[in-house]
């Protein structure tokens, strides 16, 4: 593959600082206070937060799990749970909660309200063509009509563009009003399209995407509790292939990326949804399964690949989900907001790392039968 276009590409992929970009280019994200919370949604480098979903083989929900059911484990060694919160539906009660070592406090006592969760809808604008868009926004319009207008948890939506990320709506439950903004909404845009325009135009896309979720990861930082981040998106392209041959600086490049966007999204308490709305039409493509060859986290540049960055990826490492073989948009968003229903989380101190960027294997255990358990996979530890 030439040079210049991976320079293109690496030399895009670096400036994840909060200052990239210009006035014309920055997403203009609009902040609201933190609350009382003393450190980030997510935890920090020290104390690491996981939001689990724990489900039986049909899918349903499993309520009434105590915190010694359960059981943690940080690269195979058992962690010692410093904070447990069981949240049922509906009203977003705290139950069984406790302390955490540090004094911070992640709950109050039983029965008092948790931070609800918010349904983050971001439509790309960039990935896909005006004709699917427009299909999506139809979608996710039935969704936010649903119920009269009355959205369970409150809904911010997001529209990435190529000229940046635009917040339409924040954190409202009423569902008609955000339907509204959305219809108002012009967008302008030149639409990008991966699957015509070549290799410059997929750079492009992959840059803006990037840009685009980095930054909505670290605007989410700034605001308390746990986030439904769903992507209306066939995904960006994966510029990963048998003829893809990187140098020790693109490898060093990705992995920066892969590190900043994973911890990023954990520390802003995150989890991701992928879903794309071309449904059926892309179902009978090998492509939209290509991602699970980069499932793998990646423990050190050298084995770090452009296909590491999928969306689908970091959707899957989140504890989220991929939908792609479905025209239903609307069922889809319905189903991954189901998530905000009934979980758990844990908190937990992390070992002191002996050298930076070192990842960790998480697993979460459940002593029953039949448990499917969906949470963050791992995080990124500092010395």
């Amino acid at each position: 593959m030439a040079r210049f276009f991976w320079w293109m590409v690496f030399l895009c992929l670096v400036p994840f600082s909060p200052a990239w970009g210009q006035e014309n280019t920055r997403p203009q994200l609009q902040t609201r206070p933190a609350g009382p919370e003393k450190v980030p949604p997510g935890g920090t480098d020290r104390q690491i937060i996981l939001d689990v979903q724990v489900t039986d083989r049909t899918g349903a929900a499993v309520r009434g799990l105590q915190k010694q059911d359960f059981s943690l484990l940080d690269d195979r060694r058992t962690q010692k749970i410093l904070s447990f919160q069981a949240v049922d539906p509906g009203t977003q009660a705290v139950k069984g909660a406790t302390p955490a070592a540090n004094g911070t406090t992640l709950s109050s006592s039983a029965g008092t309200a948790a931070p609800p969760v918010e349904i983050v809808l971001v439509v790309d604008a960039v990935n896909a063509s005006f004709k699917d868009v427009a299909y999506g926004q139809g979608q996710i319009k039935k969704f936010l009509l649903q119920n009269g207008g009355r959205l369970a948890q409150p809904v911010s939506l997001m529209v990435v563009t190529d000229t940046g990320t635009k917040i339409l709506e924040e954190g409202s439950r009423d569902g008609k009003a955000v339907a509204a903004v959305y219809d108002s909404y012009q967008t302008g845009l030149r639409f990008l399209n991966r699957r015509t325009q070549g290799f410059l135009a997929a750079s492009e896309c992959f840059d803006i995407s990037l840009r685009a979720i980095a930054e909505l990861a670290q605007h989410e930082q700034e605001r308390p509790g746990r986030k439904l981040m769903m992507w209306i998106s066939p995904g960006w392209p994966i510029l990963s292939g048998p003829d893809v041959d990187l140098t020790t600086q693109d490898q060093d490049a990705l992995f920066n990326s892969i590190v900043d966007v994973a911890g990023g999204l954990r520390q802003a308490r995150v989890t991701l949804y992928s879903i794309d709305p071309l449904g059926v039409e892309d179902a009978g493509g090998t492509w939209i399964v290509f991602y699970k060859e980069f499932l793998k986290p990646v423990s050190s540049p050298s084995h770090a690949l452009p296909g590491n960055l999928a969306l689908q990826v970091f959707a899957e490492q989140s504890g989220g989900r991929v939908f792609n073989a479905s025209n239903d948009v609307t069922t889809a968003i319905a189903q991954a907001a189901a998530d905000a229903e009934v979980y758990y989380t844990l908190s937990f101190n992390a070992h002191s790392a002996d050298e930076p960027e070192e990842y960790h294997t998480l697993q979460v255990k459940v002593d029953r039968p039949g448990i499917k358990i969906r949470t963050r996979v791992g995080y990124y530890a500092q010395p």
